[in-house]
């Protein structure tokens, strides 16, 4: 049998039509278009709200909404590709995806909105998984390194520069044009779709006769996750479990995930393939995937809210910060995944928590006076770190698995992502809140009125505000009043920055703990042509 025959494990088998590459380009370009789509509407809401008559409060909908239908269809994707095959699925996805963003962009109020990016997270949920399934069937084991290093670049770039994508377009345009761009990449990607890629041969489509539909499962995985998402986003806003609201989702979210633990396990056919996780390199990956998430996600949060409340950047400002870690990952995921086929995985990840949590560490050091060079450069050095991690992880979870069940993984590997993202978020909104109400207390303490620093201080700003005789200025109690408040301003501004300080420390000791999670995945063999059985 010549070499030209041979599959990419070394079976008989077809080559793909077409060359592998134009495949992972033509799956990573949907995907791009979706995970820009969960950050991309962020800066929008104030416009959103103002222009459909609707409170700040009742615009987040338009966030949570999506998130929660996208939680709930990311494990189930494995599943319903097995019944009606992936590329019908992946295309199925990209349609409602599509349809669906221009419905968005022609909402005429915000209930339909709302309704229009539920059905838009449920066609976005399916796309990342199909895509990683359909990497990991293409590619041969010693070259899926640099397949995942394209699909990283989607997945780490987008959530970047979503925010100051989305503030552009809204400030130079309408923030419907956020949805409507959508569509021209849509189209094409459905066309490019139907041409090239093919479900691969060993892909067994369950019959409709065969089929036994696991409603149970079914229905208490998308309560579990739907609710949980809900506790996530809304947590903080409505002060977490002194609301009866949060408190009652958050168990109804509890109870039925455990439920579902305990029901899958035992089905036949579950709609979630929890014994995927009897796999240490698969559980593991799944556990630092969930981290990589929470980084990710909530340090993108943070250094822009950083930029623009404490520091006085523009958003387009804060944005071009944030621009060069962008252009790291997209130099070096092609050499992680080319480092990948010579190097032990679990090296370059470590080597990565390494770098992460280096540069979380560094932004200890921040304080209101540092400079734009860096900031830009912290975050560029986060996003080296980031580099030598997604790769390794995407490619190490599957090495040890059935290829029959890569659907599967893949669902369960991004809603590990998603879900850390969405931890991480509300960690760090909670911990920002409430550190700096701690540190607001502290620094209060120490305005004693028989300080002699504090006195001084008082004289000076209330001088400076009066203005002299005659000079337009204060009187004497009015720049008293200014002086105490320009004091209350530098404490509450203080009290913040720390804030931030005990975040990034936070997120960098969380990081560090992932390193023993390298060594508990299984050891791959020379020149990371890792087995796949």
């Amino acid at each position: 049998m010549s070499t030209a025959a041979l599959t990419m494990d070394g079976l008989p088998g077809e080559r793909p039509a077409v060359n592998p590459w134009i495949i992972a380009v033509v799956v990573t370009m949907a995907t791009f278009m979706e995970v820009l789509d969960t950050s991309i509407a962020n800066v929008s809401l104030p416009h959103i709200a103002g222009s459909l008559s609707a409170g700040t409060d009742e615009s987040t909908w338009v966030l949570t909404s999506y998130l929660v239908s996208n939680a709930i269809v990311l494990p189930l994707s494995g599943w319903i590709s097995s019944i009606i095959g992936r590329k019908r699925f992946y295309m199925s996805c990209v349609a409602i995806f599509t349809v669906s963003s221009l419905l968005c962009g022609l909402a005429p109020n915000l209930g339909m909105l709302i309704f229009f990016r539920i059905v838009q997270g449920a066609g976005g949920g399916g796309l990342q998984p199909s895509e990683q399934s359909i990497l990991a069937d293409t590619f041969p084991p010693a070259k899926r390194g640099m397949a995942f290093a394209v699909y990283g670049l989607a997945v780490v770039m987008a959530p970047a520069i979503g925010p100051t994508l989305g503030g552009w377009i809204t400030d130079n345009f309408t923030w419907r044009w956020i949805f409507l761009l959508n569509i021209p990449i849509g189209i094409i990607s459905l066309l490019l779709t139907q041409r090239l890629i093919q479900d691969p041969p060993n892909m067994k489509r369950k019959k409709l006769s065969e089929l036994k539909v696991d409603y149970v499962g079914l229905g208490f995985v998308a309560l579990g996750l739907g609710t949980l998402q809900v506790v996530l986003d809304k947590g903080q806003r409505d002060d977490w479990f002194e609301s009866h609201f949060i408190l009652t989702l958050a168990i109804v979210s509890i109870a039925s995930l455990v439920f579902v633990i305990f029901w899958e396990w035992h089905q036949k056919d579950p709609v979630i393939d929890l014994h995927l996780f009897k796999e240490r390199t698969f559980a593991a990956a799944n556990m630092m995937m969930f981290m990589l998430g929470f980084a990710l996600l909530s340090s993108t949060l943070l250094l822009p809210l950083l930029m623009q409340t404490l520091l006085g950047y523009t958003a387009e400002r804060a944005g071009m910060a944030l621009s060069p870690g962008g252009f790291a990952i997209m130099l070096m995921m092609p050499l992680v995944g080319f480092l990948l086929s010579r190097w032990d995985a679990r090296k370059l990840m470590v080597f990565g928590l390494v770098v992460l949590s280096s540069s979380l560490f560094h932004m200890t050091s921040f304080n209101l006076d540092v400079d734009f060079s860096t900031v830009m450069w912290a975050r560029t050095i986060q996003a080296l770190g980031m580099a030598f991690l997604f790769v390794p992880i995407n490619t190490m979870a599957y090495a040890y698995l059935p290829k029959d069940k890569n659907n599967a993984a893949s669902g369960l590997m991004n809603l590990a992502r998603n879900i850390g993202g969405s931890v991480g978020i509300s960690v760090v909104t909670t911990m920002l809140d409430r550190r700096a109400q701690v540190h607001q207390v502290y620094l209060s303490s120490h305005l004693s009125a028989s300080n002699p620093n504090l006195r001084k201080f008082l004289a000076g700003a209330a001088a400076m505000g009066g203005g002299g005789s005659g000079g337009g200025g204060f009187g004497g109690g009015d720049s008293m009043h200014r002086a105490y408040a320009m004091v209350q301003n530098l404490v509450v501004r203080q009290a913040t920055m720390l804030a931030y300080i005990d975040n990034f420390q936070l997120l960098g000791v969380a990081i560090l703990a992932m390193i023993p999670l390298a060594f508990l995945m299984k050891r791959p063999r020379a020149g990371g042509d890792i087995p796949v059985h």
